[in-house]
């Protein structure tokens, strides 16, 4: 059984989310999701999110927002967080002059010093969420390790997106073993298929026109691809993590968003 609660990150979710915010939490809350991440939050106040979870009965987790969004005003930015309940703000994404490799990844690690501070004088925690580019080396090190290296824990947490290690060429398993005591949430996402070109098109945010699912790279409802979930669900136990956050950027096997997203309920109450 799994000891952890677990939340759905609302990008999963999105066009629901935007048509019908308060209906898509009820179903989300339905299916038996403990709480939400956010990603966005669809004209919302904050005050008026706040109530609806408390009165849906979801916890408000965590919310990814964007780098550049965070560094324009950190306080206003990540205090609308503070005032919905969330633990933790979230860099999601990093475009492509900010990654590893480019000169301007430097200012994320030191941008990432400064939106620390501000979390921890709110009470708050930041955390990073990775994908496969992070798993470049740079002097014969992961890019994500000096990232976490770099900026020190009491000021940036982990959350491993256990997809994104594994198609970045690292275990899932063994990397969050590796950053115990440095999480809050680990991310759940399933896939089928080797690492392939247009991979970001099925993430919703690629550069360039939106492709379908292909055979190479799919991403599917966790319990429905490749991944070892009992393995990576007791490494996350036994490693300190609060939560598991399911995440599927785009749907697959014919079903809806909602659909899929129910799916992976079901598998993990499975375990």
């Amino acid at each position: 059984m799994v000891s952890l609660p677990i939340g759905l990150q609302l990008y999963s979710v999105r066009e629901d989310a935007a048509a019908d915010f308060e209906g898509t939490l009820r179903k989300v809350k339905e299916m038996g999701y403990d709480g939400v991440e956010f990603a966005g939050l669809y004209g919302k106040e904050p005050a008026e999110v706040k109530r609806l979870c408390e009165e849906i009965g979801l916890n408000p987790i965590s919310a990814h927002v964007p780098f550049v969004d965070m560094m324009a005003d950190p306080e206003g930015v990540i205090g609308a967080y503070k005032e919905i309940g969330c633990k933790q703000v979230v860099i999601p994404y990093l475009t492509e002059e900010y990654r590893p490799g480019q000169e301007r990844f430097q200012e994320v690690i030191d941008g990432a010093r400064v939106l620390g501070e501000v979390c921890g004088k709110l009470g708050m925690k930041l955390a990073y969420h990775n994908h496969d580019f992070e798993f470049v080396k740079i002097d014969g090190e992961y890019a994500l390790d000096i990232l976490y290296r770099e900026v020190p824990d009491t000021l940036l947490e982990t959350q491993l997106d256990t997809c994104w290690v594994n198609v970045g060429g690292a275990d899932p398993v063994e990397y969050v073993r590796k950053y115990a005591g440095r999480m809050l949430t680990v991310h759940l996402k399933d896939f089928v298929g080797e690492k392939s070109e247009h991979m970001y098109a099925l993430i919703g945010i690629d550069e360039g026109e939106k492709k379908e699912s292909t055979d190479a790279f799919e991403l599917r409802p966790v319990g429905y691809g490749k991944q070892d979930f009992p393995a990576i669900i007791k490494a996350s136990e036994e490693s300190g993590a609060k939560w598991l956050i399911v995440e599927q950027d785009e749907p697959s096997m014919g079903k809806t968003p909602l659909e899929c997203a129910k799916m992976s309920i079901d598998y993990l109450k499975t375990l």
